[in-house]
């Protein structure tokens, strides 16, 4: 079902596409990405953009990355303004301070398509569509796999949890953690968040900041993480310590490493997104836009709950 609807995207993207290349000739998108080199997902989302777009003759790319700097990001905005791109799809490496550029290019009137990752609501006015999770949802489900397993190993009235975060600032990160933080309560009322510490999607970091939790404290039973890069982070500092075994390991979204962890048994749950449905999604969306489609304003794709349980009806994560 899933290769059926992608394939019935492209096709869809086709004839969108010649129908404005026949008005105005090729259309050009120019894309600014958050950091390409910080994570495998945002890799592989590169990767099948481009694919995306060199499959479709009507459409011409300029895919540039910030590499995770703010400046560098509105100065490229900037540029893709003073090369009048038809259209701009921008992956925020801040959520607040892209706003002025994204004025900017609304007041030169290119549309702008947010992808994965949305801006500060103070910026929606700039903005012809988000195209992504919803990030919030995907915290909610985390922390109801996390409520059911607890429910499961009969730990709901006395579980203590840490959470490790995403970058600061980092519009993903906070509405991550906004959607665990208010659902965990709703579903499992007696669980403890005893503290949260950003690990700014880094495996590295984010062992060193289970480490300081492992040494803190005697009871952690279960570990939230904004994606399985930083979980897998916490779960290696665990296994070093030995208590990994007494811990429930949660992501927010599924990489391959998270994916061979729930396989061996040693991490629990997550949320499976894929980046080429994330990639081909704003593609499609800034293509769309240009036809002058009704699109929707939050136009999210499906980002369903993966679990030791259910890990067999899902391929693994290519990234």
């Amino acid at each position: 079902m899933k290769t059926t609807s992608i394939a019935l995207a492209c096709t869809t993207a086709l004839i969108g596409s010649a129908a404005f290349a026949e008005a105005h000739g090729p259309m050009t998108i120019g894309i600014t990405q958050n950091n390409v080199g910080v994570d495998s997902y945002q890799t592989t989302y590169e990767q099948a953009f481009i694919a995306a777009a060199e499959a479709n003759e009507n459409v011409d790319v300029v895919v540039l990355d910030a590499g995770g700097d703010v400046a560098r990001q509105i100065a490229q905005v900037e540029d893709l303004i003073q090369q009048s791109v038809d259209a701009i799809i921008i992956w925020p490496t801040n959520g607040e301070a892209v706003i002025p550029a994204v004025r900017k290019a609304s007041q030169a009137d290119i549309p702008v398509v947010v992808t994965n990752s949305n801006i500060a609501e103070a910026g929606f006015d700039f903005v012809a569509s988000f195209s992504g999770p919803d990030n919030i949802t995907q915290g909610a489900r985390s922390a109801e796999i996390m409520c059911d397993r607890f429910t499961a190993l009969g730990m709901q009235d006395e579980a203590r949890v840490v959470q490790i975060s995403g970058q600061p600032g980092y519009t993903t990160a906070i509405e991550r953690a906004q959607g665990f933080e208010e659902r965990l309560p709703e579903v499992c009322p007696n669980v403890t968040l005893v503290e949260t510490q950003p690990g700014d999607w880094n495996r590295e970091k984010s062992q060193q900041v289970m480490e300081a939790f492992l040494v803190k404290y005697d009871d952690i039973d279960g570990v939230y993480a904004g994606d399985d890069n930083m979980g897998v982070g916490a779960l290696n500092a665990a296994r070093a310590a030995d208590r990994a075994g007494d811990i429930v390991f949660v992501g927010a979204t599924n990489f391959a490493v998270g994916y061979e962890a729930m396989e061996a048994g040693d991490y629990w749950g997550s949320i499976y997104q894929s980046p080429v449905d994330d990639a081909e999604a704003a593609l499609q969306t800034a293509i769309d836009v240009l036809n002058g489609e009704e699109v929707p304003f939050l136009n999210y794709f499906d980002t369903p709950k993966i679990t030791q349980d259910n890990m067999g009806d899902y391929t693994k994560p290519v990234f």
